[in-house]
């Protein structure tokens, strides 16, 4: 597990590079608030969150539970979600707007067009919203 990347993921480059050639500029894992958001918008008060549909338990075609060591799988997976909860929740406490980007947008059999996650992503930027949630095609 030592080599699973936390950051720098393919599709938070998509999701980076698609909004900063739209000319959003943003930090990158803001250790300074819950949960070191993928991408922080502090003009417009927002995080990006990218998460891969595996690591976070999301119920699509690409989330599977593991066979083998089933209960470490089960016990790990859960505490991301409830950590997930938690971080969100602060998060919004503190008065940011919160997006996040499912893997399976961007990826599989049921991804939405990369433009069309940026597309909405901007979108949300721009309004005062205060939350979205970007999936793929069940």
């Amino acid at each position: 597990m030592a080599a699973i990347r936390g950051r720098d993921t393919k599709p938070e480059l998509i999701v980076r590079r698609g909004l900063h050639a739209r000319g959003f500029r943003f930090r990158l894992h803001a250790k300074n608030l819950p949960g070191r958001p993928d991408l922080v918008f502090p003009k417009h008060r927002a995080v990006v969150l990218v998460n891969g549909c595996f690591w976070h338990g999301h119920d699509c075609p690409l989330f599977k539970w593991p066979a083998s060591r089933e209960q470490f799988w089960h016990d790990k997976i859960s505490a991301n979600i409830e950590r997930d909860i938690r971080n969100r929740a602060a998060l919004e406490t503190e008065g940011w707007h919160v997006a996040v980007v499912w893997e399976c947008a961007l990826k599989g059999r049921g991804k939405t067009d990369a433009g069309d996650v940026i597309d909405s992503l901007s979108h949300w930027l721009l309004t005062a919203d205060t939350e979205l949630v970007i999936e793929g095609f069940r």
